[in-house]
């Protein structure tokens, strides 16, 4: 389900029918209260006049929710989007339940649904976190890190990822972290940004001989490295896809009560 459509659909239908009650149908209305009011000497009772002005159910559900919408539909398309994390990709970074925000004008403002940039802010850095439409399935929102920038020339050999033939630098932080008993926790290095991933020592993991990023697009990984499905199977993420930077985790829910615990930034 595209929910971006059905709330621009939600929009248009409910401003449609507001705008035709205020253009045609209120004062027809109105029209029809004052002849019927002309033509009565001792004027009319409150139920008739009430009956006379009342707006059709649809004109009132219309001028109730139209403001409502609209306002969802600017701050969803243009400032700030909501998600929920589904899968372990992400991880250690993001756990799955996590509720996350995403900054929409930090790329460049898009119009919903088609999603073409109108206006240049500034354009995805080596180490964001960013969402994504999925290549061939547009309907489907994906999260991973940028790795690699158009230019780049990537490779991931042995659990190692290369960027322009040089190794990005990482560190062991612990073996079988916590909640990971199999995993290896490693801070990782790339550009300006350092983060954690998993790395599991037991799993040969993919991998990928050296790919040159084209113009206009981005190489994408997931930190859990050896459990991601990201730009190493399925190709490089075209600028057109980008939805936004994912900045701060908001609340984590897992099926039990919400948490606010993990309230935090993500870096």
């Amino acid at each position: 389900m595209d929910f971006s459509l059905l709330l621009v659909l939600a929009v248009a239908l409910s401003g449609v029918v507001y705008l035709l009650d205020v253009l045609v149908l209120k004062p027809k209305r109105r029209q029809r209260f004052a002849t019927a009011e002309a033509n009565t000497k001792e004027g009319l009772d409150p139920a008739t006049s009430e009956k006379l002005l009342k707006e059709p159910w649809p004109v009132d559900y219309a001028r109730s929710f139209f403001p409502v919408l609209l306002v969802v539909l600017v701050v969803r398309s243009f400032v700030i989007e909501p998600f929920q994390i589904p899968s372990g990709s992400m991880r250690p970074t993001l756990e799955v339940g996590d509720f996350i925000l995403v900054n929409k004008f930090a790329y460049g403002l898009r119009l919903p649904v088609v999603n073409t940039r109108f206006i240049e802010v500034d354009d995805p850095e080596r180490g964001d976190v960013m969402v994504f439409r999925f290549p061939g399935e547009p309907s489907v929102n994906f999260i991973k890190r940028v790795v690699g920038m158009p230019g780049d020339r990537i490779r991931y050999e042995g659990k190692q990822l290369f960027i322009n033939g040089e190794a990005v630098a990482k560190e062991l932080i612990e073996e079988g972290p916590e909640g990971s008993p199999q995993q290896l926790l490693l801070a990782e290095r790339l550009g300006d940004a350092e983060h954690f991933i998993y790395n599991n020592p037991r799993d040969p993991g993919p991998q990928m001989r050296e790919v040159e990023v084209p113009e206009g697009h981005y190489f994408m990984m997931g930190d859990n490295r050896d459990h991601s499905n990201d730009s190493r199977y399925w190709g490089f993420v075209p600028e057109e896809n980008i939805v936004g930077r994912a900045f701060g985790v908001w609340m984590h829910w897992d099926g039990g009560l919400p948490s606010f615990t993990s309230v935090r930034r993500i870096e």
